[in-house]
């Protein structure tokens, strides 16, 4: 049997663990420019704009807006 500290040094678990925090790393991304959208639409910026700007499918950001709604 294989004990788990071996493992850790393994190339494999290595890429996974690296894949998995670039995963994470982009998800938090993607929520803070969400969380930033209902902010920029009180400030009175287009839903374009805001699209464009934050690098976000225009749809996304009118999910948004119907959520605020």
């Amino acid at each position: 049997m294989i004990k788990f500290s071996a493992l850790k040094h393994t190339r494999v678990y290595q890429e996974a663990l690296a894949e998995g925090r670039e995963e994470g790393l982009q998800e938090g991304r993607l929520e803070g420019k969400l969380a930033v959208v209902p902010l920029l639409l009180k400030a009175g910026v287009s839903v374009e704009e805001i699209a464009q700007h934050l690098e976000l499918e225009i749809e996304a950001v009118r999910q948004i807006v119907q959520q605020q709604s």
